[in-house]
């Protein structure tokens, strides 16, 4: 396998669009690129374009590692950022009363 340039500016932007997706309000579009990702993975398996099932395995969880990997850190990042929002609203209720 050939890892150039081009795939790593690929594999990032899949993974900022995933970090995308987590930080949403609903936590269901963090599994949409997962879902596509094993879709394909296993398209490509069906149609030999991957001939080990030991590769396609390999390749399959460290993918989905990377990806959950993502969306957690994007879910932290979404509840951090819901909780500083809550707390200034709170500093500011309390400035008025």
């Amino acid at each position: 396998m050939d890892f150039g340039f081009d795939r790593v500016l690929i594999a990032a932007g899949v993974l900022a669009v995933q970090f995308f997706f987590s930080t949403r309000n609903r936590a269901y579009w963090g599994a949409v690129i997962p879902v596509a990702y094993a879709a394909c993975l296993t398209w490509m398996f069906a149609t030999n374009q991957i001939e080990s099932a030991l590769q396609y395995a390999l390749i399959l969880l460290i993918g989905l590692l990377f990806l959950f990997g993502e969306w957690r850190s994007g879910r932290i990042y979404y509840h951090k950022k819901r909780k500083k929002e809550l707390e200034k609203m709170k500093a500011t209720d309390l400035k008025f009363d």
